[in-house]
């Protein structure tokens, strides 16, 4: 996620907030696979799985990690995607996480972060209804 351009991370974050013309600008301009992890996160299982076959196995865990999958988490840390590791705890409102990206001028993260948190503490999953 650190090497995306800072305006390519606040597409996705509103992306999670539904904002599905920029979904669009991101799914034909070469950032499919944040499209994908945005429906992921919004209960996409078919994103889901796009990420996982289309190379993004890390974006999938990162999704997990989000909703407190342990394994996950563990998965994130022993591949070095440390950083979605604490991105993912971020997103459960750890504080540590919270000031650790704050502290390290990643405070776009906290942001996206925010938007996550208030997404799925929100909502009730109709996997079936949501499609990529």
């Amino acid at each position: 996620m650190l090497d995306y351009h800072p305006k390519i991370i606040l597409a996705f974050g509103e992306t999670i907030s539904g904002n599905e013309e920029i979904f669009e600008w991101l799914m034909n301009n070469g950032y499919t696979e944040l499209g994908a992890l945005s429906k992921a996160i919004r209960g996409s299982e078919e994103a889901f799985k796009w990420l996982m076959d289309n190379g993004y196995p890390h974006f999938a865990a990162f999704d997990s990690a989000i909703d407190g999958d342990k394994k996950a988490y563990d998965w994130l840390i022993a591949n070095e995607y440390t950083f979605l590791a604490l991105f993912s705890q971020a997103c459960n409102k750890r504080a540590d996480a919270i000031n650790w990206l704050n502290e390290n001028q990643l405070s776009i993260f906290v942001r996206v972060a925010e938007k996550i948190h208030g997404f799925r503490d929100s909502q009730q999953f109709d996997y079936h209804k949501i499609h990529f």
